[in-house]
């Protein structure tokens, strides 16, 4: 079987397609996304994040879905969201935030204090020498407030011992936003067995 020229360039070109979409994909992280957001929103609401979160990652320790909650003064519960899927825009929201406007929830993030992105803040808690005997398998983000400064609070699922097919919430690592470092541990390493 001959293929022509034409069928060469072709494969070619869509491999090259194939090839920006994934670096593309790969290279979302959670401050790329308040850009991306900030296109979605009014002038009034743009960079006032308030609160970033994932779902649990399938497939990577990445996630793909991503939450920008943005204070809005105008909306009934403060709050305009971004959803994000594989660094796509897929939804404009205002959410019922009912419990977080009683807390600090409501409230603009430090952005001066938000240094670390997600990509960073993955690589240090998934990093840390106490995970060292188990597999991590995914990870889900929220960036919130803390003491001083904004902090990830970074959730992590390990195989089971008995069965690696099978993930476990081993808990939480929490790393500041400003200076990249670990300021809590919360595991809970022995469910893995």
């Amino acid at each position: 079987m001959r293929i022509n020229l034409g069928q060469k360039l072709l494969a070619a070109v869509m491999l090259m397609a194939g090839c920006v979409l994934s670096v593309n994909a790969d290279d979302v992280t959670a401050f790329n996304l308040i850009k991306e957001g900030n296109k979605h929103v009014g002038d009034e609401v743009k960079d006032k994040v308030v609160q970033i979160r994932s779902e649990k990652s399938t497939g990577s320790l990445t996630p793909s879905v991503w939450y920008v909650v943005y204070h809005d003064e105008d909306a009934t519960m403060k709050a305009v969201e971004v959803k994000f899927e594989g660094g796509k825009k897929a939804s404009v929201k205002r959410p019922a935030r009912i419990l977080e406007l009683a807390g600090r929830s409501s409230e603009e993030l430090d952005r001066k204090k938000m240094n670390v992105d997600s990509d960073k803040a993955q690589a240090t808690a998934t990093g840390d020498s106490t995970l060292s005997s188990v597999k991590l398998k995914a990870t889900q983000f929220w960036l919130e407030h803390g003491d001083s400064a904004p902090v990830w609070k970074v959730r992590l699922w390990a195989a089971k011992s008995d069965n690696p097919n099978k993930d476990v919430d081993i808990g939480e690592i929490y790393v500041s936003a400003d200076d990249g470092k670990i300021t809590r541990r919360n595991l809970h390493l022995e469910r893995v067995n």
